[in-house]
């Protein structure tokens, strides 16, 4: 016997399911699970099936549609199908509850589809979220979407619920243990020692363009330094999901613009990004505003959100060479450690230590 998924539309009226059965019966087909979507268009049943081996797909999608099934679809199974889908939510739930940035990966396997992390919708569709054939597109925090797509079946108006339903439970479970929305920064001025007014201020994906136009403006050390391998800087897709982060947040820098009909633009970037009870953090400050305390205001005001969101410790990864940030890190008070890997440092700060960063 062979395991197979069907999924049929069927009329929403007393006896079609049966009449259905019946069909699959004959066959010698034997249905394990049954699970209903309620659409428009009628009942969308899913079914997992044991079918005889020599049965074959095309016969299989014959007996559904004699069955009075619209729209069928059938694929094969594998045995860790025979977990109900309701036990399986909950474990996915669990996890996220152990892990709130696994988001990604139970989406996919809830819906056993590819998922990727989207900064903005991009596309007409009908509103800004929902689910289109076999795309879905499902609010992220800050203002970014998740991007669910497979090629068959459709996705239904209760999978686009349970993918809600699934988010809903990472965000409040990043939420409890001290990260991703209760990580806040309020804004504020920085003012320079040559007399110039920034901002610092939380980042969001809305900052892509000017984010990516910093990076447009740094030297290839300076990004080698930040990303510790390559001189051109991520892809804007690893941006965007560095400036709103599953857990932790970024912060960023800006400087009034030169001429009154431009934007303010962005000079410097900070990224705090949760791993278990860690925060790791990056800093990129643009070559022109370097050693003038930027960093170090970077630095502090990230310490207050990881400490405030609950983490216990931040991890830095730095070049030895990168006086920049060791000089910065050695400003905070409280045990760090320090372990050598050739030439990248990885300095460890316990954060429950930590009491302020001495100003330069």
């Amino acid at each position: 016997m062979a395991l197979w998924q069907v999924r049929a539309t069927v009329v929403d009226k007393p006896g079609f399911l049966a009449v259905l059965a019946a069909s699959l019966a004959l066959r010698s087909v034997n249905i394990l699970s049954v699970g209903v979507h309620v659409t428009e268009a009628g009942a969308v049943d899913d079914f997992l099936v044991d079918a005889p081996d020599q049965l074959t797909e095309a016969q299989l999608l014959a007996a559904v549609e004699r069955g009075r099934g619209r729209d069928a679809w059938v694929a094969r199974a594998e045995a860790r199908n025979l977990v109900d889908a309701p036990t399986r939510a909950i474990d996915l739930a669990t996890h996220l509850v152990r892990d709130p940035a696994a988001v990604g990966e139970a989406l996919a396997e809830l819906l056993d589809a590819r998922v990727s992390w989207q900064p903005v919708p991009v596309e007409p569709w009908d509103g800004r979220y929902g689910a289109v054939g076999g795309r879905m597109r499902v609010p992220a925090p800050g203002g970014a979407a998740w991007l669910v797509e497979r090629p068959v079946p459709d996705f239904t108006p209760a999978e686009y619920a349970r993918a809600q339903a699934l988010l809903a439970v990472a965000t409040a479970a990043g939420e409890r243990a001290g990260a991703g929305g209760s990580v806040t920064t309020d804004p504020a001025t920085l003012l320079l020692p040559g007399g110039d007014e920034l901002i610092l201020r939380r980042g969001d994906a809305a900052d892509l363009p000017a984010v990516r136009a910093m990076h447009s403006r740094c030297s290839p050390e300076s990004l080698h330094r930040r990303y510790l391998s390559g001189t051109a800087g991520p892809p804007d897709p690893q941006l965007t999901r560095l400036l709103a982060p599953a857990r932790g947040c970024a912060l960023v820098v800006e400087a009034p613009a030169p001429a009154l009909d431009q934007p303010d633009r962005i000079v410097a970037m900070a990224n705090l990004v949760g791993e278990g009870v860690q925060a790791e953090l990056a800093l990129l400050t643009e070559d022109a505003w370097q050693r003038r305390g930027i960093g170090t205001a970077l630095l502090r005001r990230a310490v207050g959100a990881a400490a405030s969101a609950g983490f216990e410790a931040l991890v830095v990864h730095t070049q030895a060479q990168n006086t920049g940030m060791l000089q910065a890190l050695r400003r905070l008070d409280g045990p760090r450690r320090t372990d050598t890997d050739g030439g990248l440092l990885t300095v460890t700060v316990q954060l429950g230590a930590v009491r302020h960063v001495h100003r330069v």
